[in-house]
């Protein structure tokens, strides 16, 4: 190791390389408490660096750990000490925005949030949003498929991704810059690597879908009685809106009450007992036909006795203020040693099966807490649950009471955050066994010496 990263110096300046004391004053993220294990972290400037960083690390069979953001919460970003880690936080850059093709080219490490604000400037969306936007990058986005608050009406990241350049485990380079939505030239490569958890190779640039920023947010908070009321609301809302519904976010009564109590910050806009509260937002272009459209969709719903009370945002303070609600995940972690899970069914088994894993849990943990919420338009749900006991004591049979009752369920175990290392003994409940070796050969091919994020997924 000591020889290689003497070769990483005659290829990098020092300010790239960090070892000793410059690596332990870097977290390890969110999931590790401590600083970072690894010999090394490496911080590339260009592709050419990724790539040759990549060929000295595959000639000497050594494993390479990337960093993005460090937002997960499948241990994909996990290094140990005989690791490498790669990040890609110096390739920031928001290289190009096109506001006639509509479309951005960035560099993998540029965060979420900047790329969000930079083509706003230019009158357009990128549709990807999610709590962690402030820290997450474009290059962890895409190596995880992320999928947040807006998939109903735009779409996974996979959805989002027009072109890729890609670094291979061997150091050799895959220009896959596409600009363009239609392009059915052979196999669309850049769809192995989306979703990969970077065990195929190291995302170093993206072409995003840009869409034209809408004109008109409208946001309501909603308190339902029962779950089936909610079922009946998103086909009213989403009829009545004409394909400009953008959210549909479910909060279960405990999550609603715990995040806006003290110590966490939010206010609650709504009285705290009632079983179930929405956020339901619309998108559109016309600011006042929009507004009159909401409420009347709104208006529908109450007089089919599907809404038990609500509040409509009528400032972007407001609306802001109600997104913080179900953004306070973070907030809410620090007061509660939680277990999440990120699972995703069909609608129709969604009741029957949280009334199941609540039982099961209430069974095993009589002080129980579980906190749920999700995507539930597009059929994702996270579970936030404290036993009481330590990790140790229970995480077994906490995942066991989640994931068993997906497998008849035709569920997923992971609906936007990935396998990582956390969720591999659970693949083969929601993945067939020739999926799995399909995978496997992938890996093979792509990566035959196993250095890239080794462990991960299977």
């Amino acid at each position: 190791m000591k020889n290689l990263i003497e070769q990483f110096r005659e290829i990098l300046p020092e300010t790239c390389i960090l070892t000793g004391d410059a690596l332990r004053g870097r977290s390890g993220g969110w999931e590790h408490s401590g600083p970072i294990q690894a010999q090394a972290l490496i911080r590339p400037r260009t592709t050419e660096e990724v790539a040759a960083v990549l060929r000295l690390c595959h000639a000497a069979g050594q494993r390479v750990v990337t960093h993005g953001g460090l937002t997960g919460l499948v241990g994909g970003a996990h290094a140990t000490i005989d690791d490498v880690v790669l990040s890609l936080e110096l390739m920031n850059a928001i290289e190009q925005i096109d506001p006639v093709g509509r479309t951005a080219t960035v560099q993998a490490g540029v965060m979420l949030q900047k790329v969000q604000e930079s083509v706003e400037k230019a009158g357009l969306l990128f549709a990807l949003d999610l709590g962690a936007r402030g820290s997450c990058t474009i290059g962890g986005n895409v190596a995880t498929n992320a999928g947040g608050n807006h998939v109903i009406r735009y779409g996974m990241t996979r959805d989002l991704v027009l072109g890729l350049e890609v670094v291979l485990a061997d150091g050799a380079t895959v220009p896959m810059m596409n600009t363009m939505i239609k392009n059915n030239a052979g196999y669309d490569l850049k769809h192995l690597f989306i979703g990969s958890e970077g065990t195929l190779g190291v995302v170093t640039r993206a072409v995003l879908r840009l869409r034209e920023r809408p004109r008109s947010h409208n946001t309501a908070l909603i308190a339902v009685n029962r779950f089936d009321d909610i079922l009946s609301l998103l086909k009213t809302m989403d009829a009545a809106l004409g394909g400009s519904l953008a959210a549909f976010e479910v909060m279960w009564q405990e999550y609603y009450q715990f995040v806006t109590t003290p110590p966490v910050s939010n206010k609650p806009p709504l009285h705290q007992g009632y079983p179930f509260y929405l956020i339901v937002e619309s998108h559109g272009g016309h600011p006042e036909a929009d507004r009159a459209s909401f409420e009347a969709a709104l208006e529908q719903a109450v007089a089919a006795e599907l809404i038990a009370d609500a509040v409509v945002a009528q400032t972007r303070a407001e609306r802001a203020a109600i997104w913080d609600i179900r953004d306070s995940v973070s907030e809410a972690q620090r007061f509660e040693p939680l277990f999440i899970f990120d699972i995703s069914l069909a609608l129709r088994e969604m009741h029957s099966y949280v009334e199941e894993v609540h039982a099961a849990l209430r069974a095993a943990w009589p002080q129980i807490r579980c906190f749920t919420f999700g995507h539930l338009g597009d059929g994702n749900l996270h579970f936030m649950i404290s036993t009481g006991e330590s990790e140790e004591q229970s995480r077994c049979r906490v995942e066991e009471i989640v994931y068993k009752p997906l497998v008849a369920r035709h569920g997923s175990i992971s609906a936007e955050h990935g396998i990582g290392l956390e969720k591999k003994a659970y693949l083969p409940w929601c993945r067939s066994a020739a999926e799995i070796d399909m995978m496997r050969a992938l890996k093979k091919t792509f990566d035959p010496k196993g250095i890239l994020n080794p462990g991960r997924i299977f």
